[in-house]
């Protein structure tokens, strides 16, 4: 495993291994081996780990630029010293490297206010198999000037060039915030509940619905909608009044549990830690599709981001297939190594993956780097 010091150093392994023809495996910190396609063998094993610098800080103008090998939790931490984020809450947090959530696009129950990493990168240094580093972007929040090639990295898993340093824009942290769990009978409550939390003035900061198999892990039976309040002291108070008038005062009655997030955003690293040979899909629906996906689950499921969760990879992917078939999009986004070789992980990927291909062969035409990790369709 070569673990270059520099981004120069980076570009000249990725130049020279592609210059003999061999083929490279890239990652960070390794903490996603189960995630979207399976590890080829390769002739080159690279990792960004040991790029692990902060380039440049500005607390004043919402700015960071870092290398992608930093740890999340360390990058989180330098942030919050200045009570800033980056709020993404991606899975396997604790050990991810910034690049990694970015090569992935990994994201958690926030995105609902906050968005996913396209809404967050504001420029990049990539390393190419030509052995060239190239900028992308800036540390300026409002960037329009150009092709923003920075944003064909977020959710490539590494299989079109190495990220060498991410730029960022941060948010400040709130000032104050409230959770509420709130039980209901059926999917027809929970789902009328958050539609009119959504359609309030109350904007919260995320909300996530839970179907009964899932809301055994939070110690409920039936099903379970979380909410969490966000902003000024004043405007969460509110949320307390108005969830308490829009649920008959379930809002103040119902406990919550102070993990209540961290739980969620570990969901899938505690089930695969549990369950060795278990699957997780996530769906991509919109507002209006998502009772259905979740009344289409026997499964425990999570809805902020949209996760099922299968002991068994075979179910996994015939359940894909089948609301693929449907228009539904989703991908079994994890899996065990020996089920990811053969299974289809992304049944339906879309009018635009020719597209996708086409891009591909721009930046890797001999099919080098990480082969397969895109689902094994690139």
């Amino acid at each position: 495993m070569l673990k270059p010091d520099s981004p120069k150093e980076l570009a000249k392994a990725l130049g020279d291994a592609a210059a003999h023809r061999r083929t490279i495996s890239l990652e960070g910190n390794s903490t996603k081996q189960l995630m979207a396609g399976p590890r080829e063998p390769a002739d080159v094993a690279l990792s960004t780990a040991s790029l692990r610098r902060v380039i440049e800080y500005q607390p004043q103008d919402l700015t960071v630029s870092v290398e992608a090998g930093l740890p999340w939790a360390e990058f989180t931490n330098l942030l919050a010293a200045n009570r800033q984020m980056v709020p993404l809450d991606p899975p396997f947090g604790d050990g991810a490297t910034v690049g990694g959530v970015i090569a992935a696009n990994t994201s958690g129950p926030r995105r609902r206010l906050y968005g996913t990493a396209r809404d967050f990168v504001i420029g990049m240094l990539f390393a190419t198999l030509e052995g060239k580093l190239v900028q992308s972007g800036g540390m300026v929040v409002k960037n329009v000037a150009g092709l923003d090639m920075a944003k064909l990295m977020i959710g490539s898993f590494g299989t079109l060039a190495a990220i060498a340093v991410v730029n960022l824009k941060l948010v400040p942290m709130p000032e104050a915030e409230q959770s509420f769990l709130l039980p209901f009978r059926t999917l027809e409550e929970a789902m009328a509940a958050r539609n009119q939390v959504i359609a309030s003035p109350l904007q919260p900061v995320a909300v996530d619905l839970i179907n009964p198999q899932a809301a055994q892990w939070f110690g409920g039976g039936g099903w379970l909608l979380a909410v969490r309040a966000a902003g000024i002291a004043s405007v969460v108070h509110r949320y307390q009044r108005e969830l308490a008038h829009m649920t008959s005062r379930l809002a103040v009655e119902s406990p919550c549990p102070e993990t209540l997030w961290s739980d969620l955003e570990s969901c899938t690293p505690r089930f695969l830690a549990e369950h060795a040979d278990g699957a997780v899909v996530r769906v991509s629906c919109t507002l209006k599709e998502l009772a259905s996906v979740m009344a289409a689950f026997d499964v425990p499921g999570v809805a902020g981001v949209c996760y099922a969760y299968f002991e068994e990879p075979e179910s996994a992917a015939a359940w894909t297939r089948g609301v693929a078939g449907r228009g539904v999009k989703c991908v079994v986004e994890f899996a065990p190594e020996r089920a990811r070789q053969s299974l289809e992980l992304w049944p339906a990927p879309g009018a635009d993956f020719e597209i996708m291909r086409r891009v591909k062969n721009l930046f890797d035409p001999s099919n080098l780097l990480n082969r397969g990790r895109l689902y094994r369709r690139i």
